[in-house]
């Protein structure tokens, strides 16, 4: 028997559509991840970018479980003395909702060269509209 390994030229990227409604944020993110990884194929190599492309939409309208509404804080730095900024998940849904799926999502994948070019292939909207019919998307259910 011999390993088959997944070349550049042999990748064939889909467009997966996934509703976010009533999903739990952890859970949902973490199955987007995978399926930007390309873990879902049966043809995954760790070292070969061979994921697909994911439509997040109605991504304002997740679930949280506990109260991480109000004790779930982002930070950012400036990098100059004094400058942390906090965040509550609260206030940053009604500021950036999309930025909410982009970290939780950024957060699940492997810290390593390809997690950018993955992040590109992640494309995330507020509202059931999105600009990529034309790419006739399938709609999964995660």
């Amino acid at each position: 028997m011999k390993t088959k390994v997944l070349k550049k030229a042999e990748i064939k990227r889909n467009w997966y559509v996934v509703d976010a409604t009533d999903k739990i944020l952890g859970r949902l993110a973490s199955k987007i991840a995978r399926v930007l990884i390309g873990k879902n194929k049966p043809q995954y190599s760790p070292h070969v970018d061979c994921g697909d492309f994911v439509v997040v939409i109605n991504a304002d309208k997740f679930r949280v479980t506990g109260n991480k509404m109000k004790d779930k804080i982002y930070y950012s730095h400036s990098f100059y003395p004094g400058g942390l900024k906090k965040i509550h998940l609260e206030l940053m849904l009604k500021k950036h909702p999309e930025r909410v799926f982009y970290h939780a999502i950024s957060g699940m994948l492997p810290k390593n060269k390809l997690r950018a070019r993955r992040l590109r292939r992640l494309k995330i909207y507020t509202d059931s509209k999105h600009p990529h019919s034309a790419q006739s998307p399938k709609l999964i259910e995660l």
